[in-house]
């Protein structure tokens, strides 16, 4: 018996399988050199077997390669069936998988959840069920180009912008010119230690800064105006030229200037940090007025403190050209300060305290709107500062265009 069992086997095994026969024929060294050859993968294949409404998908073969497995035509063909109510799976003769399959799988999930049918995925592997699972249940709607708004709409928008900016700060000039008359008299919701503060802060924090770029600029005159001067034998003139110009004009820009790029900027990034901590709700909410709390001392500090610093700034950029013409042209300091008497009259002095005193309230009052119309994030901190000192900087020279306009309709 055992011997017609061996007879038998063999025969078996080349009938039933020829490639193992084969194997077995070629001994040790065949199976040496299959260490050495690829052997091609099962190619992924999808069969679908219908039960009435119910289909059952059949995975076999191994999903590890990215290109077109002619699945989708099969799919597709399933959702044409308008019977079909459920889908399950067959994962028994699968091979080796990755994100192939689950692309697959995702797929005809998307495709059977806009008609409500029941997608049962338990029988395919735990693995790839968890991953599906991380996947979204929905297909993301396509992105759609956004509808591009007519010209005349965008006019119109940009209109009512800025007519509500115009607006917005007009209530904001308003509304402070009536606090500012109330702190007067006591009645104003603002506290004296933060009104104290700011002074502190616009005044003598800002002294050196403002004693540098005036001096500067006296020395820089002096030096320009000894280029013409010369020329005529008017070097004493040099002396009416430093002073005229700064008590009526440089001194009053350049200490603005200095302070909006200073204390205007740090008044906008500071109201726009509130605005980001939601510090400004809060006082809302407590029923604390913000203009009176935050923007009322700010602009009274800032307008009341830059006239002084332009009178200290006028003298200090005096005394740097009264130092250049001394030292550097041979004037006299006697004749030099006689002719800076002469030529600086009260009026001129007058003129550039009005002028800063506008200069102060328009830094002030720039630096708090662009900080309480902020947004709330860090980057809107740094775009309001910048946003406040751009703004201070280009209303003063307008507003200094204006005013010399008026001092030439008035002979100042």
């Amino acid at each position: 018996m055992h011997a017609l069992v061996a007879l038998i086997r063999p025969c078996v095994c080349q009938r039933t399988d020829p490639a193992s026969a084969y194997r077995h024929a070629q001994g040790p060294l065949r199976r040496r050199s299959r260490r050495t050859v690829t052997v091609a993968s099962n190619n992924p294949r999808v069969t679908t077997q219908v039960n009435g409404g119910d289909t059952l998908i059949t995975l076999t073969g191994d999903w590890t390669t990215p290109e077109d497995r002619g699945a989708d035509g099969a799919t597709a063909a399933l959702f044409d069936r308008k019977d079909l109510t459920a889908i399950t799976f067959d994962s028994s003769r699968l091979g080796q998988w990755n994100s192939s399959l689950l692309v697959f799988l995702s797929g005809i999930r998307f495709a059977a959840a806009p008609r409500s049918i029941r997608v049962d995925d338990s029988g395919i592997p735990i693995a790839a069920r968890r991953l599906l699972a991380l996947l979204p249940q929905q297909a993301a709607p396509p992105v759609t180009r956004p509808k591009q708004t007519p010209w005349i709409e965008r006019i119109g928008l940009r209109t009512i912008a800025q007519w509500c900016e115009v607006v917005a700060v007009t209530m904001l000039v308003g509304g402070q010119v009536l606090q500012s008359g109330a702190a007067l008299v006591g009645r104003a919701r603002m506290r004296r230690v933060d009104f104290v503060a700011c002074m502190y802060d616009a005044g003598i924090a800002a002294l050196p800064m403002v004693a540098l770029v005036n001096v500067l600029v006296g020395a820089i005159l002096a030096f320009v105006g000894a280029i013409e001067l010369r020329r005529f034998g008017a070097d004493i003139y040099i002396a009416n030229l430093v002073g005229l110009a700064q008590v009526r004009e440089m001194a009053a820009v350049m200490t603005a200037i200095v302070m909006s790029g200073r204390t205007g900027g740090a008044y906008a990034a500071e109201i726009a940090s509130m605005q980001g901590s939601n510090e400004l709700d809060a006082l809302r909410v407590l029923g604390i007025p913000v203009q009176d709390y935050l923007v009322l001392p700010r602009v009274l500090a800032l307008t009341l403190m830059t006239p002084v610093l332009y009178l200290y700034g006028s003298a200090v950029g005096i005394l740097g050209g009264f130092a250049v013409a001394v030292s550097m042209l041979n004037i006299s300091p006697e004749l030099f300060m006689t002719q800076t008497r002469c030529a600086v009259t009260m009026h001129q002095v007058l003129f550039g305290l009005t002028k800063s005193l506008a200069f102060g309230a328009l830094i002030a009052l720039a630096g708090c709107r662009i900080g309480l119309k902020a947004g709330r994030s860090a980057t809107d901190v740094g775009h309001a500062a910048t946003s406040a000192v751009v703004v201070s900087i280009i209303g003063i020279i307008m507003l200094d265009a204006v005013f010399a306009v008026c001092a030439n309709a008035l002979n100042i």
